[in-house]
């Protein structure tokens, strides 16, 4: 698979397919320490993450998104679906960032609604994965926030880009408890 065409739109956002030409609005929100606990190591220049996203495109099972504010367009973030497998009916969300201004409010929660509600009611999957680096504590909470539940900790699961090695936190929404997640989320964005 190459680039995707899905666009989810919704809850004052909208998920276009990640483009390179949205490096150079995408990388101006990124910084080091924004990046200092992703599992991939930081898109140092335009070019690099404009090459980040050729090779997301490029991958099998993965379907990135630019994260937009839906009237402007204004660029927030990014997220992904990866891991597709439908025959195994299980998707992850995950490679999620956003510019600190975007950080704490509605875009997080309102763009997870969106691809929850894509997983589970177009594809139909029983199974949504998240995880994040056991140290990044910020994002284990916000995960925590969705409705996932923490299944358990890979320890020394991968080696982070600044060499160290680190753990990981799995969580999951299974099909019987999307629409109690479903629930809380348009909750959340209702407030």
């Amino acid at each position: 698979m190459t680039a995707h065409d899905t666009t989810l739109e919704g809850y004052g956002i909208r998920l276009t397919p990640a483009e390179p030409r949205d490096a150079t609005e995408a990388w101006a929100l990124t910084d080091a320490e924004l990046w200092s606990r992703m599992t991939t190591p930081w898109a140092d220049s335009v070019e690099a993450y404009a090459a980040r996203v050729e090779q997301q495109r490029a991958t099998p099972g993965l379907y990135a998104f630019t994260v937009r504010e839906a009237e402007t367009g204004e660029v927030r973030g990014a997220t992904t679906f990866y891991e597709y497998v439908p025959a195994q009916g299980r998707v992850e969300i995950g490679t999620t960032w956003y510019g600190r201004a975007f950080q704490g409010g509605r875009t997080n929660p309102a763009a997870k609604l969106l691809l929850l509600t894509h997983a589970f009611d177009e594809w139909r999957v029983n199974r949504v994965a998240l995880r994040c680096d056991a140290r990044n504590e910020r994002s284990a909470r916000a995960i925590e926030r969705l409705g996932a539940t923490r299944e358990g900790r890979l320890r020394q699961h991968r080696i982070a880009p600044d060499g160290s090695v680190a753990d990981t936190l799995y969580f999951s929404i299974l099909r019987e408890e999307w629409p109690a997640v479903r629930a809380g989320l348009e909750g959340r964005l209702r407030d």
